[in-house]
């Protein structure tokens, strides 16, 4: 759907979407999905359980990885004397990942028969391979509240704004070959062979970014239904290049509809990343599709996305795999 979930968020992923909406689980869930961007060059996993405390609140952990793997590091292939790869520069190559790791721990409660409340509490970690890794804690609140087909949510992520603390490696970019600099009489280091500074530790500010939802779900005869949704996410993080703004505040719409066939099977369509100007003036937009099917116990959800414009020609397209198994409590076995 786009990404247009805020305010329908109501199963195990409602940890990331919304927390407000964790509560709607009857049982015991256990979900995992793999996302591959753009051909594989960035990869994205999810894994989470959530368990119904009573009829009003839900307990939920979450864990993600996005990542771009096999980065090449060239740093002691290179010969600082003829200024050119060394003989046997193969065998010095090796890979490195930069990843960001975060882990949310959720709570979600009914307040009333309209209106439910959730919090995360959250830890991230990002690293660079060895040379640098940072950390930051936040914390997010959101809120859902449904009256008759209708549905509106709003998440505030990062509401305590969160702050990260770069530490940097530097013996990571000490270079192992025995090569002298006449100048100093000393081996050469990564400054004078590259012309550049080492990189320094430091911290920076992720705002708050806060996510509003909106949408519908209409009955269509006896068994099925029809989905819409429309999001936007306001950011203060100064964003003007091709996002709708005023100022320093930026908008990212999402839009997205499905229609649900007997309970059982799902077909889904959005549009996300709506911006406007760039090389080809006007608007441009990024469609998803996707399907899905539930069973008895478990659920499975195919996604398609980046697939049409200069992103698929340039990039690859981007796939969506999940499922979500449901664990019926004992008495219900």
């Amino acid at each position: 759907m786009g990404g247009a979930y805020v305010a329908h968020a109501s199963e195990i992923t409602a940890g990331y979407w919304n927390p407000a909406g964790l509560y709607h689980i009857s049982s015991t869930q256990v979900s995992y999905m793999h996302v591959s961007r753009f051909s594989g060059a960035v990869t994205f996993d999810y894994g989470g359980v959530a368990v119904p405390l009573d009829e009003r609140s839900a307990l939920g952990i979450s864990f993600f990885r996005s990542g771009v793997n096999d980065i090449v590091n060239t740093l002691n292939a290179w010969d600082p004397v003829l200024q050119q790869p060394r003989a046997n520069y193969e065998s010095l190559i090796t890979t490195f990942s930069a990843a960001d790791w975060a882990l949310f721990l959720s709570y979600s409660r009914k307040i009333n028969e309209r209106l439910s409340a959730g919090v995360n509490f959250k830890g991230i970690r990002r690293s660079i391979g060895d040379f640098a890794q940072a950390y930051g804690y936040s914390m997010d609140a959101g809120a859902q509240y449904r009256v008759g087909v209708y549905r509106f949510g709003v998440n505030i992520q990062d509401l305590s704004t969160m702050l990260q603390s770069w530490s940097v490696n530097r013996e990571e970019f000490q270079l192992n070959g025995d090569e002298i600099n006449p100048d100093t009489g000393q081996p050469y280091t990564f400054s004078e062979v590259f012309g550049q500074d080492l990189p320094q530790g430091g911290t920076e500010l992720v705002l708050p970014v806060v996510r509003l939802g909106s949408g519908a779900v209409w009955p269509v005869g006896d068994r099925h239904s029809a989905t819409a949704g429309f999001d936007v996410d306001v950011a203060f993080d100064g964003q003007r290049a091709f996002v709708p703004n005023m100022g320093d505040v930026s908008f990212h719409p999402r839009v997205g509809g499905a229609f649900n066939y007997a309970g059982v099977a799902e077909v889904r369509a959005g549009l996300q990343r709506i911006q406007t100007g760039g090389d080809l003036g006007g608007i441009t937009a990024s469609p998803t599709v996707g399907a899905g099917v539930r069973l008895d116990r478990i659920s499975l959800d195919l996604s398609f996305g980046d697939f049409v414009g200069i992103t698929a020609e340039d990039l690859g397209f981007t796939y969506r795999l999940s499922a979500i198994i449901r664990l019926q409590p004992p008495d219900q076995q």
